[in-house]
């Protein structure tokens, strides 16, 4: 069962992706968080050991904007795959990514994109840009979820991520983001915290949007719906 494709406000895509800093994940939500781990004796944090930073000019396909960056190598793979998986699931009139736009942290873990160029009727487009608040935005936050762990959105639509396996985890930023996609991208309105995903099982968007396979099949369908895979009116 599908939805007709809505065209989102800014003010409450915005209010959604935002509430990912102060949700509260309660009833089933909360159920499903992974569970903590116990620190090492003595209290102390473990530590992933430091690896040297590899200097990177490209995500996949995308040369990147600005010139080199340095990062994890680990880290940098993961946003390759990402990439390729973002392009897979776009309009086949698009072209593989061009260019992507963002900033990488100091440890070289964490990147906040900002735009992803493709190239369409041979001119050069902005198919994501922060500031755009719209389906895209939303599809694109998808795909990172899809693919990472932790994702947040940033003041003026940034999306930043960190370098981790994906995987459901129930966190505040994973449930506000699906809230969000439930209730824009799919139509969903009486969508919530401790309901959503009773309403996306019921939608046929996946089996258990909250089991790491339900979580990638939900978050698939997001970025597909999101983008009009293979709609010729996404740029009407």
């Amino acid at each position: 069962m599908t939805h007709p494709i809505t065209s989102p406000s800014r003010r409450r895509i915005l209010l959604g992706a935002a509430a990912a800093s102060a949700v509260t994940v309660t009833g089933a939500s909360a159920a499903h968080a992974a569970p903590p781990t116990a620190p090492p004796a003595g209290g102390a944090s473990p530590a992933r050991p430091t690896q040297p930073l590899v200097a990177r000019d490209r995500v996949a396909t995308a040369r990147l904007a600005g010139g080199p960056a340095r990062f994890q190598a680990d880290f940098h793979e993961r946003l390759d795959a990402w990439l390729a998986f973002w392009s897979a699931n776009s309009p086949r009139s698009w072209s593989t990514p061009v260019e992507v736009e963002g900033t990488v942290s100091a440890d070289g873990d964490a990147f906040t994109l900002h735009v992803i160029r493709i190239s369409r009727d041979d001119q050069t487009r902005d198919a994501f840009a922060a500031r755009r608040v719209d389906a895209a935005h939303l599809a694109t936050l998808a795909s990172l979820h899809h693919h990472f762990p932790s994702v947040r959105v940033e003041a003026g639509g940034a999306l930043r991520v960190t370098d981790g396996p994906a995987g459901w985890t129930g966190s505040a930023e994973q449930v506000a983001f699906a809230v969000t996609a439930c209730r824009e991208l799919w139509g969903l309105r009486a969508a919530d915290a401790t309901t959503w995903r009773a309403h996306a099982s019921r939608a046929g968007l996946a089996a258990d949007p909250g089991s790491r396979s339900g979580w990638a099949a939900f978050t698939r369908a997001s970025l597909r719906h999101g983008l009009r895979t293979e709609s010729s009116d996404l740029w009407r």
